[in-house]
């Protein structure tokens, strides 16, 4: 199956990247670049940055748009790090982007239907505007959406979670228009868990070593933030999951909507109408997470060999 990322590279969003790589049912032709975590430009950096880390230099990366008076919030930097990737510097990228996200979204859903799909681990900015410009877009697109919370609270207000919040009229736009859509929210991302246990056994290698000290990073600043989980969440890692695989979640279906203030929530316009939107309740949290760190660890190994 091929895959693109829409990616606003943070760390979460690194691990996302790693694993659709590492993944062997899944053939990634592309990233899309957003803001969130970081601006836009320097997301779109991250990403060219971690692809030549992991020897897939060969991946396209393309610019996606931002929002305007876009400013990333004080708690993104303080989980991800001013550089979105836990301030480990990475040489800079030899590459640069290859052109304009949305056109990239829309041709290859042209090209390649239901083979591909399209996994948003940020605000829905992007995909909704290839939905404007393209009704086809809409039908036939095949979304997998880290973001929202439907049976939790959020984890920038009450009740938003950060990727819908910093665009809600998008992402109810792409509620309204998707005709498949699998929502992966902190229903389900919460409970999958990272340790540092995890991130030492990636320490062999000099790729390992990077992603530890990325991850590490992230894991600490969880502790300040959510002492309680004991980890950190693999919100974007568990989207690519379920785009491969989606019998590792438990869904419900149920037409969705996005209120002004980010809520997602069922819409009640929509409840009799067939649902086009799944949202992810449940979780096999330690077959995901040993999934992930056999392939994680793999790729780890083999890149430092080359």
């Amino acid at each position: 199956m091929k895959i693109i990322l829409d990616l606003d590279t943070g760390i979460d969003d690194a691990l996302a990247l790693a694993y659709a790589l590492a993944h062997p049912d899944l053939d990634l032709i592309g990233i899309t670049g957003t803001y969130g975590n970081v601006p836009v430009e320097l997301g779109v950096r991250n990403a060219l940055a971690l692809l030549e880390l992991l020897g897939a230099d060969d991946v396209p990366v393309y610019t996606g748009p931002t929002r305007e008076g876009f400013t990333v919030a004080p708690i993104s930097a303080f989980i991800h790090g001013h550089n979105g990737l836990g301030e480990i510097l990475l040489p800079p990228p030899r590459r640069t982007a290859q052109g304009d996200a949305v056109d990239f979204l829309i041709q290859s859903v042209r090209e390649h239907g239901e083979e591909l799909v399209i996994v948003p681990t940020g605000p829905s900015t992007s995909i909704a505007a290839a939905m404007q410009q393209d009704p086809d877009f809409a039908r036939n697109a095949r979304i997998v959406m880290m973001g929202g919370a439907l049976t939790v609270p959020g984890n920038v207000t009450p009740f938003a979670e950060a990727n819908v919040f910093q665009d809600p009229q998008a992402t109810d736009y792409v509620f309204r228009h998707a005709q498949d859509l699998t929502m992966v929210g902190l229903d389900v991302t919460l409970r999958t868990l990272l340790t540092t246990e995890h991130t030492a056994q990636w320490r062999t290698t000099h790729v390992g070593r990077v992603y530890a000290d990325i991850v590490d990073y992230y894991i600490g600043a969880y502790a300040t933030t959510s002492p309680h989980l004991g980890g950190c969440g693999l919100h974007d890692p568990l989207a690519v999951a379920v785009a491969a695989d989606p019998s590792i979640v438990e869904c419900i279906d149920l037409n969705l909507r996005c209120e002004e203030n980010g809520r997602t929530i069922g819409d009640p316009e929509r409840l009799s109408a067939p649902a086009t939107t799944r949202v992810a309740v449940g979780v096999d949290a330690p077959r995901f997470v040993d999934d992930l760190m056999s392939k994680l660890t793999s790729l780890y190994t083999s890149t430092s060999a080359c």
